[in-house]
């Protein structure tokens, strides 16, 4: 590896060895940059690496709220402004009892690239609390989103930082964040994405992620020269990104056979009836298990890890990160996938990745495939600055054109710098190349 892309990982190994999930996406990235650092000797010089590694201002605070039993909790909240060197910083909202400041600054880091990859001018961020939604009443969300919200306001805005959703984080609740924002500041702008269609949100959204995740597989796919059509597919995950991918794919062709939440997945062979899982998370906010109880021939198994034993063409991980680990991959191997690609952020542990790529299976990493739902994000702080609305077809259109921009862009790169068909070294130099380009223009300090 260049010795100046070593130097600089082992001492942000040094500095943060208490950061597994960072240094995780820190290795995966800057692994791959060698041959670019190898052409650019200049970067070293201008020390763009050291710069790159480290955010650029990090926002730890206290969320206090109230319970419906009167009793103050408190929690904490984060916001990591890694990049804004090609516009300002974006990037979502996490609400789920693992977050810590390593998990957002791993999310942050990673969103650096994949808003560099979807050619909008956004920058890079992530933010969240170790704050647990599930089981909460509307109100106790309510408290909470409003505390949060209380402290974050003075560090956002429409052309500084605009969050959106994540785990945990949806239409309610960012109903409640951008309400005590316009509450506190007196502002109707663009400060949030993923608002509700009558105040300023973007048709197309919700299913902006899931839909261009299958948009950049159909890519993939199609320089391999094979189609989704007629493949079984396995869904990680019953989600928002989970449940559209599904949609999609399924329009596309394919045939889902299984899908997950965190206690457990189902199996369906005569396909996933996509009717029936909306129902049981988007209206009842229900748990997987139910879908067997419902459907005739489903079945349920505790424990979600077990769902890469299902045999399948294409696997689509689309939970959580982490959740593929290296024996899931070994199994989705040997029984015959074809195609994997992360819906989730960093889904697959770097062995598995390894042993994707060394298999011949074609991959396609989070921070390219998953990367429609912040474009569509940055689409609708477009629309929000022109006040205007655009039809669902209008934003699917650019959402899909913007997917296969970004496979062409990654395609070429990994060509370019010695590594054909390799979609993660592709990714992480195309999205790196954009951004060291604007900060070497826009001088060292």
């Amino acid at each position: 590896m260049n010795a100046y892309v070593t130097k600089v990982y082992e001492g942000l190994k040094a500095r943060n060895s208490h950061e597994s999930e960072f240094l995780q996406a820190a290795w995966e990235i800057l692994s791959s940059l060698s041959p670019v650092f190898d052409k650019h000797p200049e970067y070293e010089k201008l020390g763009l690496l050291d710069r790159f590694v480290e955010p650029e201002r990090i926002i730890q605070f206290r969320v206090p709220w109230v319970d419906d039993k009167g009793q103050v909790q408190v929690n904490r909240g984060y916001r990591v402004q890694f990049n804004s060197a090609i516009g300002p910083y974006k990037g979502g909202l996490r609400l789920h009892p693992s977050v810590n400041l390593s998990v957002i600054k791993f999310l942050g880091f990673e969103q650096i690239l994949k808003n560099s990859l979807t050619g909008l001018p956004i920058g890079g961020g992530k933010g969240g609390s170790d704050f647990d939604p599930k089981g909460k009443s509307d109100t106790e969300i309510m408290h909470f989103c409003q505390s949060f919200m209380t402290e974050l306001y003075r560090h956002v805005g429409a052309d500084v930082d605009v969050p959106a959703g994540d785990i945990g984080v949806g239409a309610r609740e960012i109903g409640y964040l951008y309400g005590q924002y316009k509450r506190i500041t007196g502002l109707y702008t663009g400060v949030l994405t993923g608002k509700g269609l009558t105040w300023g949100g973007s048709l197309a959204r919700k299913e902006a992620t899931g839909y261009g995740l299958c948009y950049f597989l159909g890519a993939m796919l199609r320089k391999a020269g094979k189609t989704a059509e007629g493949k079984r597919v396995v869904i990680s995950g019953s989600g928002n990104v989970a449940i559209y991918a599904c949609q999609k794919i399924t329009q596309m062709g394919g045939k889902v056979v299984a899908m997950s939440d965190s206690n457990g997945y189902v199996v369906d062979e005569n396909g996933i009836d996509l009717s029936v899982i909306k129902q049981i998370k988007e209206v009842e906010r229900g748990r997987i298990y139910e879908y067997a109880k419902r459907v005739k021939g489903a079945v349920y198994t505790e424990g979600c890890r077990g769902i890469w034993t299902v045999k399948c063409d294409i696997a689509l991980p689309c939970a959580t990160q982490n959740e593929l680990d290296l024996e899931g991959a070994k199994a989705l191997v040997a029984n015959g996938v074809t195609a994997v690609a992360e819906g989730a952020n960093m889904p697959s542990t770097l062995d598995a990745t390894s042993y994707f790529l060394d298999n011949g299976i074609l991959f396609a990493p989070a921070k390219a495939a998953n990367a429609g739902g912040v474009a569509v994000s940055a689409l609708e702080m477009s629309q929000n600055s022109q006040r205007l609305s655009w039809t669902f077809e209008e934003v699917d259109g650019k959402l899909k054109g913007i997917m296969e921009n970004i496979f062409a862009h990654v395609d070429a790169a990994a060509e370019e710098y010695g590594t054909p068909g390799n979609n993660v070294a592709g990714a992480n130099i195309a999205g790196f190349l954009k951004v060291a380009d604007a900060m070497v223009a826009q001088g060292a300090v």
